[in-house]
């Protein structure tokens, strides 16, 4: 085993500790009573990377919250990577739905409980870790290393493509690397070489100038949520086909060695229904379920609201309605470009007797890396000496804008390293972290370094 393996192995308890410190600050970005305490965690990770070994390490405010930046560059002539990862976190509600309190870390049953334990705080930290093993047992570290740690992941980043732009030479690097995926099952490492893109409506029809009295009017009038209702009906035909004109035009097809390696996974549909509750799968027609939810693009409505919902009857007819829709995009598909359609679409199957708006709420493009690349080999050769496994190369059916502006800005490929579970309840109550990923984890970020100090 060699001295920096030894070293995170036997700073698994200390590191834990750390972890329950960042864990217990409430640094939820989208509540404004929670500004403090973001930027209470902002001031905790730059105090981490100093703490680690980092030459430097300093907060950047931006127009909501802070983002962290931190260096060690001791290794001339060697590669440079860019560690991305954030420190902000979900809200918590339901409340009433945690066993624990999302604030109060808690270890139990070889896990470990709190907001923000898998999405991101537990998974960002394995590189800060990495990077203090290297320089603790050796003096120095197989790279450079530069981290750029944002306070507003969750709220989409709206300032850190400018952050990007207006600071290129400072984050030139020959690769980045993000921890803030899951593996595809526990005891299966994987790598992630490829995001869904998304774009999200929220549709708004207006009826009459305000609600109406259901007896008096009913039989008059349109009623917007009667239109809404049948609008949605028609997006999406009996094969789960979205109809909406164009939406196909761009996307990109599977490659048969893709459905092939996809096929190979150990996934049963069976056990994939069982473990969310549904009675039964559906998709569109032709189409694998890991190929619908990695490959394929997809029409879903988030929420709808319209008329009384309160407790006993009111019968009204409502003067307004409304709708929030997400689509998840693929490779070679643009945002824009899809919103456009939509909403073209949208206001063209209206009935006349409703006004409709469609607001274009936020996007995001889809990614793909070759899975040739060698920073993408060094991780697999990485997490393989970790985790004792070759991990499999899967795609992910979520949305991670940053990394096709990576791309975009800063012109170099993208590593997803995850070590989460796709069981972790990120986003709901009871998030947790598996520790067992966490303690390879640190020793996959390490031996990363490694893997990249000597690739081509």
């Amino acid at each position: 085993m060699s001295s920096v393996a030894r070293y995170v192995r036997d700073q698994r308890s200390r590191y834990v500790d750390q972890l329950k410190e960042l864990l217990a600050i409430p640094s939820v970005s989208t509540d404004p009573e929670r500004a403090a305490d973001v930027g209470r965690a902002a001031g905790w990770v730059r105090d981490r990377l100093k703490a680690a070994g980092c030459t430097a390490a300093s907060i950047h405010p931006t127009k909501r919250h802070p983002i962290v930046y931190g260096e060690w560059l001791g290794a001339p002539g060697k590669p440079t990577i860019l560690v991305y990862g954030h420190y902000d976190v979900q809200p918590v509600d339901p409340v009433a739905l945690w066993d624990i309190p999302p604030f109060e870390p808690t270890v139990k049953d070889g896990r470990i409980y709190a907001r923000g334990a898998s999405d991101d705080k537990g998974q960002v930290i394995i590189h800060i870790n990495a990077l203090e093993a290297h320089l603790k047992t050796t003096g120095t570290a197989p790279v450079n290393v530069k981290f750029l740690i944002e306070g507003e992941e969750e709220i989409g980043s709206p300032n850190l493509d400018p952050f990007l732009i207006e600071n290129k030479n400072k984050l030139k690097c020959d690769a980045v690397v993000v921890s803030d995926t899951a593996m595809f099952a526990k005891g299966i490492p994987s790598i992630v070489y490829g995001l869904r893109g998304l774009a999200y409506l929220q549709i708004d029809v207006t009826g009459t100038n305000r609600d109406l009295h259901s007896g008096t009017f009913g039989g008059a009038v349109v009623n917007p949520a009667n239109a809404l209702i049948q609008m949605i009906a028609t997006l999406k035909d009996a094969r789960g086909r979205i109809r909406i004109p164009g939406f196909y035009d761009d996307v990109r097809a599977l490659t048969r060695a893709e459905r092939k390696a996809f096929a190979s996974l150990p996934h049963t549909d069976a056990k994939f229904k069982r473990a969310i509750g549904a009675p039964a799968l559906f998709g569109e027609w032709g189409y694998t379920t890991l190929e619908r939810v990695w490959a394929r693009p997809t029409l879903d409505v988030n929420g709808m609201w319209s008329g009384f919902t309160g407790e006993g009857a009111k019968t009204v007819i409502p003067g307004q309605a409304h709708a929030k829709i997400s689509m998840r995009l693929v490779p070679d598909q643009r945002p824009a470009d899809i919103a456009a359609k939509a909403a073209k679409h949208l206001k063209k199957i209206a009935p006349p007797s409703v006004r409709v708006s469609v607001q274009n709420l936020h996007g995001g493009e889809a990614w793909l890396a070759p899975t040739d690349h060698p920073a993408l080999q060094a991780a697999g050769r990485a997490v393989k000496r970790a985790f004792g496994k070759t991990p499999v190369l899967v795609r992910e059916g979520g949305s991670i804008p940053i990394i096709a502006s990576f791309s975009r800005i800063l012109k170099v490929p993208s590593v997803l390293m995850g070590i989460g579970l796709h069981d972790d309840n990120l986003h709901a109550p009871n998030e947790k972290l598996d520790l067992d990923n966490f303690y390879r984890g640190n020793e996959a970020a390490a031996f990363l370094m490694e893997e990249l100090g000597t690739a081509p």
